[in-house]
């Protein structure tokens, strides 16, 4: 059968015989129905006592076409097999004397707060009681009062009024929205006017209608899109709460300026800005154990979302800030101290890999706990640390070091049973001279069938961003292992503007998208059809989304020689009219140095539509109609230009997706599309075609 038909039969017998035709057949280069039904692991919760370890699984339901999210509990002490104590479920979190843990599901079709004890056989105690879905929520160190965040609509009295206002909205047949002021959508979410607020209530009393504690706070606590818990914290003595805002008004579109404000946890008085002489970003409040020291991570440079995140150390009592580590050029996040106040630790991406870091709360010195690959996400114990960790040849799972990241040791062994017959390139990174003779990174992975002395066509991937890096690390879309699974070798270059090489080398990109990028690539191109024969220059595509997918239009008009196709997901075609349908304007302006209006010229110096008359190369284009950061307009002009230039073509448009193609079944769809795609204009019949 042909994959799409195969995938077509799997989607209507459901979820068990996509699970079984994956498991069951022999030896098999990896590919996208290994993929998409890999267990992700993710949200490691150490105990306090640090014996168990909470954590999440996203299964796929393919039937439904959806991931089904469920908490596990592993005993560290013993090992053995992990227990799976609640479906539909996340955000384990465990309560400070560690007899029971705390998690998100849904009742009646309203998230609310849970709590259980860790036991396989406990009953569940309802703990919130709210109308509307709590989005967020921390437990106070002494566990008896909670922060949550809902979204609200802010001259409401209660959160009633906010159902209330909802529900009649949805039976209203009126379906117009008057806006007065942007965001009127942002991400793949129309605005309806809430806000994200912080309340606080009693644990084992809580209330219906707790108290809001960003009163007067004109802006979303936490921070969207993406906004989570590492936004608010409690102080140690539990009567104090941290928070990060960015204050909305009518610049929040062209704004950075996230501030850190302190708030009475009994709200006896208004939210207070620690941090408003600092115009960029500031986030991310972290106390420290004995509640002296507010540690945050802060940027320098206003209306950028891509500078460094320093380290910064308010001193509480004398209003004093300094950076704990001024000379380590990374920036840091993911912040989280240990239980002696001594240390900080941090993730940040590094040279292609994304490793956790020490950092010396007093002297600032650094030092990489956990070095290969993506540390996604950890807990730091008082004597260990609970690591989710990943590669390019390994999905994510779990493992235990020591607080100095010695000993590392795997625990969870998940998608090992279901992977153990596919067969995956072998990676390897490698380094040339880019722009100005400086030093520029990339890796190679060979086809999962590799023999030596042959040669692969290549898919050859521009990483998005573009402040962004093809690292060291396993992804659910544009992972090349499902490349190599095809029988290709994948090249892709880390170029000016990657992140993990110093902020001089991102910061280089910013006004110069078709510059020191193209030159990057270009070089890197080239130094890799130099040290790997392997590879076949003749039947060669480049393909990027995001950022990619711009330089994967810009080079169509300008570098097109090597490519037999294209492919663009989600890129920007046209430089002028991306600047007035995106909705994150401090992006484009920071990146083309102000507005469209005041300085045209920077917006067309690397405008891909200007050189569509020297477009050649077959292009297959990919968009989705939620995109708000990259309308879909940019991808259906482009498709317009290629049909009527007479370029052969395809687009393939996603009415229900975003800037990521995340259900299941589309994410077989695109994956099939894309690859059909590269076989057709990398064959040797097309190959010889185009040497005639």
């Amino acid at each position: 059968m042909k994959p799409m038909f195969i995938a077509l039969a799997l989607a209507l017998a459901g979820p068990s015989a996509v699970a079984a035709e994956v498991e069951n057949h022999g030896p098999h280069p990896f590919n996208i129905r290994d993929l998409v039904m890999m267990d992700r692991v993710g949200d490691p919760q150490l105990s306090p006592d640090g014996r168990y370890a909470l954590y999440t699984v996203r299964a796929t339901d393919y039937a439904a076409n959806k991931g089904v999210t469920s908490i596990y509990l592993l005993d560290l002490g013993k090992g053995g097999t992990p227990v799976k104590l609640v479906e539909k479920a996340s955000s384990p979190r465990w309560a400070p004397d560690g007899q029971a843990f705390y998690y998100v599901a849904a009742k009646d079709g309203v998230a609310q707060v849970w709590r259980r004890s860790p036991t396989a056989s406990a009953e569940a105690v309802q703990v919130t009681h709210a109308p509307v879905d709590v989005d967020g929520y921390k437990l106070s160190p002494d566990g008896k009062r909670i922060l949550l965040t809902f979204g609200v609509f802010t001259d409401c009295a209660d959160l009633a009024c906010t159902k209330e206002r909802l529900d009649g909205r949805a039976a209203d047949k009126a379906s117009g929205t008057v806006y007065d002021k942007l965001f009127v959508r942002h991400w793949d979410t129309w605005s309806d006017g809430r806000r994200a607020q912080l309340f606080i209530t009693d644990v084992d009393n809580a209330s219906e209608q707790p108290m809001l504690l960003s009163r007067g706070i004109d802006g979303d606590v936490p921070s969207k899109p993406f906004g989570g818990e590492d936004e608010f914290n409690f102080s140690p003595d539990g009567k104090t709460v941290y928070f990060s805002v960015r204050i909305a008004g009518k610049t929040e579109p062209w704004s950075t300026n996230f501030d850190v404000y302190s708030v009475p946890a009994d709200g006896s008085t208004a939210p207070s800005n620690l941090t408003a002489a600092n115009l960029a970003w500031d986030a991310f409040p972290l106390p420290s154990p004995d509640g002296k020291t507010l540690y945050y991570l802060a940027m320098k440079t206003p209306v950028s979302e891509a500078d460094r995140f320093g380290i910064m150390a308010l001193d509480l009592a004398t209003g004093q800030k300094h950076e704990v580590a001024p000379n380590w050029d990374r920036s840091a996040g993911g912040l989280q101290i240990s239980a002696d106040g001594k240390t900080l630790y941090a993730t940040a991406d590094d040279q292609g890999q994304h490793p956790l870091f020490a950092i010396n709360a007093e002297t600032g010195k650094v030092t990489t706990l956990v070095t290969a690959g993506d540390v996604g996400a950890y807990s730091a114990g008082k004597s260990k640390l609970l690591v989710q960790r990943d590669d390019l040849k390994r999905s994510a799972d779990l493992y235990v070091a020591d607080l100095q990241g010695k000993g590392l040791k795997q625990v969870t062994h998940y998608n090992a049973a279901r992977l153990k017959n596919a067969q995956m390139g072998e990676p390897e990174f490698f380094t040339f001279k880019g722009w100005n003779n400086e030093t520029v990174q990339g890796y190679v992975v060979k086809p999962a069938n590799y023999k030596s002395g042959k040669k692969y066509p290549v898919a050859f991937i521009i990483h998005g961003g573009p402040q962004g890096a093809m690292s060291n690390g396993w992804s659910y879309r544009w992972n090349p292992q499902t490349y190599a699974g095809q029988g290709f070798a994948v090249v892709t270059i880390n170029f000016h503007g990657s992140t993990g090489y110093g902020q001089v080398f991102t910061d280089s990109i910013s006004g110069d998208w078709g510059g020191k990028p193209l030159e990057d690539l270009k070089a890197g191109w080239s130094a890799a059809l130099s040290k790997y024969k392997f590879l076949d220059g003749d039947r060669a595509c480049a393909l990027g989304a995001s950022y990619g997918g711009y330089m994967t239009y810009w080079i169509a008009g300008v570098w097109n020689q090597p490519w037999k196709c294209l492919v663009d997901h989600d890129g920007v075609f046209d430089a002028r009219a991306m600047y007035y349908d995106t909705e994150e304007l401090w992006f484009e302006e920071r990146e083309n140095g102000g507005t469209q209006y005041e300085h045209p010229e920077n917006y067309e110096k690397f405008n891909p539509i200007n050189h569509v008359k020297d477009w050649r190369v077959p292009m297959l284009v990919i968009h989705s109609a939620k995109d708000f950061r990259i309308p879909d307009t940019q991808g259906l002009g482009a498709f317009t230009a290629l049909q009527r230039r007479g370029i052969p073509s395809k687009l393939l448009h996603f009415p229900d997706e975003n800037h990521w193609v995340l259900k299941p079944q589309n994410s077989v769809q695109w994956h099939e599309t894309v690859n059909a795609w590269l076989k057709q204009w990398t064959s040797a019949e097309n190959a010889k075609d185009a040497a005639k």
